[in-house]
């Protein structure tokens, strides 16, 4: 039988020759598929911060420190109060000789792993309290910031107009103002309003920590308040917000339903960052005498202290200095994996 000849086709012709759309196969339809699971935003930022190496380091070393800080007071033999005249500037791991003497009757002594100070007092649990101190005060001064500045920004980003700009003019003069300077004189005040306070939680945290507390709350939000205004002036265009308008929703409804939800990534890098900031003022202020109270230790406290003797015991230096190298460090390359992980920009 004779194969049919395929039709002549005029080579000018600009008909679609139909044998070049056949219906894919099976195989090649497979290979085109790409499917992805169906996540949230912050379950999707969650998995790439778990892909951090840095950042997952990070979290360790801060658990390990907050775990110490918390934990090990309530087992470790020494107070930060208890002195010992006899004991004064040990080294590590060394015994007076009064305990010395205690061995010897065959009566355990817990070392002393940092040392001691000039008061004969334990080294290790002095470190230990100041970093508690320093996690506590970097802690609730970012909660205090977030807290501000979430309401300031939104407030000034919902509403613009006038409101905005006197609002922004309040948020200018405030990053005008020298920081290191008014800090001081800041804690200089409320520590003289404060330590008169007859109030039994302001007396057991101490004039210090409250004044640093208050200081952080004055001035230390507008960096959040900015953040949070330039998310909000983007959201509020957006059509579910329109369409919550619509329906009568108040503006502190739609601020605290839609508006903020959207922020949290912002929210949660900015706080990440505040955190270390916080630490590194704190230890600043306790350094030049202006932090917590005596006899509460204070790593910068700590530090301001072991000057006197730097040539002769330079590890009562290192041990606090290394703590406020750890944390602060560790802070920051962690905000830097936060922000890698919720910013939809550096999506890969």
């Amino acid at each position: 039988m004779q194969t049919p000849k395929a039709p002549f086709k005029n080579p000018l012709s600009l008909q679609i020759d139909p044998d070049l759309f056949k219906p894919a196969t099976e195989e090649e339809k497979a290979q085109q598929i790409q499917t992805r699971e169906s996540v949230s935003f912050m379950k999707d930022a969650l998995r790439r911060l778990g892909r951090n190496r840095m950042a997952m380091i990070c979290i360790v070393i801060i658990l390990l420190i907050a775990l110490i800080a918390f934990i090990a007071p309530a087992v470790y033999p020494y107070t930060y109060t208890s002195q010992d005249v006899t004991a004064k500037y040990l080294q590590p791991f060394q015994y007076s000789a009064k305990e010395q003497a205690k061995i010897a009757k065959g009566i355990s002594v817990f070392p002393h792993v940092m040392g001691t100070d000039a008061l004969g007092r334990d080294y290790a649990i002095r470190v230990i309290y100041g970093t508690r101190i320093s996690l506590l005060v970097g802690i609730f001064s970012a909660l205090i910031v977030v807290v501000v500045g979430i309401i300031y920004g939104s407030i000034s980003g919902y509403f613009g107009g006038k409101v905005d700009n006197i609002m922004m003019r309040i948020v200018d003069i405030i990053y005008a103002l020298p920081d290191v300077l008014l800090v001081i004189l800041l804690s200089v005040a409320i520590r003289d309003i404060v330590s008169t306070s007859k109030n039994e939680l302001i007396t057991k945290l101490g004039a210090g920590m409250v004044s640093i507390f208050i200081v952080f709350g004055l001035l230390y939000w507008v960096g959040m308040a900015r953040q949070v205004r330039c998310q909000i002036l983007s959201i509020k265009e957006q059509e579910y917000v329109l369409a919550s308008r619509s329906i009568g929703a108040s503006p502190a409804r739609i601020i605290r339903k839609h508006m903020i939800p959207n922020c949290v990534s912002v929210i949660i890098i900015v706080a990440a960052m505040q955190i270390p900031s916080a630490i590194f003022t704190e230890s600043f202020l306790s350094f030049l005498g202006m932090g917590v109270s005596i006899p509460m230790p204070s790593l910068g406290s700590l530090a301001s202290d072991a000057r006197a003797g730097l040539n002769s015991y330079p590890f009562l230096l290192i041990y606090p200095a290394t703590s406020i190298f750890l944390i602060v460090l560790s802070f920051n390359l962690l905000g830097n994996g936060l922000r890698d992980a919720f910013d939809p920009k550096l999506r890969s």
